[in-house]
């Protein structure tokens, strides 16, 4: 939602400041230098990227637009989890198999809607409740492990926020690109009058101002978000993986959550008495 009332912002203020200078903003209305502008920075996309990635940065530019900052309500649930999890596991790992063998149908996880919607963390959190209980790891091997996987399933996403930014960087330039063209038609009008020549260059100007405008009106700040939604999905996952390493050294469940309490940012952490209320009204 940010992300939507900010680009009314941008645009607002630019259009509006134009307006009220006198400027006719019909003008400004120039479909051909539109379809140029926009039409090559998507053809720049499909040429620089393979399916997947393309796929990855429509997913990222999705999660933008729909605003889900991560919550104290969020965090909380999955405090709550991770010490319903490890209560259950505790001294027989095996009464984790069928929860985490099937998280869509666990009693656990379905108290949990918010985790269990995010289908990158509830993989993460059942595929090394797995390992564990197939072949227990050690700690280190275990925390070596998780950091490959969460390196692993950030790459592509890493990479959706860069192909954002290079199509940025190219958007000046192929709003250049449709000025000339432009210039190149009022050529050919020299002849009509100073009126048409006039409006044939105004034309024409609009596609410099229009791919200045996108690429540090919208496509940066998109391209600088995505990288903020990545970087809080990732703390997302550094909270499970600290309180998967606490139940690995076999500490208690309680000492499991608060490990992974302390890794929330400072700013939507629980506290540790409102975790602690919500622990004691599970065991009630």
């Amino acid at each position: 939602m940010n992300a939507i009332i900010g680009a009314i912002v941008v645009f607002a203020c630019v259009f509006g400041a134009f307006a009220a200078h006198g400027g006719n903003l019909l003008v400004l209305w120039q479909p051909s230098e539109m379809v140029i502008i926009f039409g090559a920075a998507i053809g720049h996309l499909v040429i620089s990227s393979p399916p997947a990635l393309i796929k990855e940065v429509i997913h990222q530019i999705l999660t933008v637009l729909k605003g889900k900052e991560p919550t104290k309500d969020r965090y909380q649930q999955l405090l709550l989890l991770i010490y319903e999890l490890t209560k259950t596991a505790k001294g027989n790992l095996l009464a984790l198999e069928p929860h985490i063998e099937n998280p869509e149908g666990s009693d656990i996880f379905k108290k949990y809607p918010e985790i269990l919607h995010n289908h990158h963390a509830v993989e993460f959190l059942c595929d090394t409740l797995k390992v564990q209980i197939s072949s227990p790891m050690s700690p280190f091997d275990l925390e070596e492990l998780m950091d490959k996987d969460m390196a692993a399933g950030h790459a592509i996403e890493h990479q959706a926020a860069e192909t954002v930014s290079r199509v940025s960087d190219a958007m000046p330039g192929l709003g250049i690109v449709a000025a000339v063209l432009g210039v190149v038609t009022t050529m050919g009008k020299l002849t009509e009058g100073k009126e048409v020549i006039g409006h044939s260059v105004a034309a024409a100007l609009v596609g410099t101002f229009l791919g200045i405008l996108v690429c540090y009106g919208l496509v940066q700040p998109l391209a600088a978000k995505i990288n903020g939604n990545i970087g809080s999905e990732g703390k997302f996952l550094e909270v499970i993986k600290v309180g998967l390493l606490a139940f690995a050294k076999d500490c208690s469940p309680k000492v499991c959550v608060e490990f992974s309490r302390r890794s929330v940012p400072p700013h939507i952490r629980p506290s540790f008495k409102e975790v602690d209320e919500l622990t004691s009204n599970l065991k009630k």
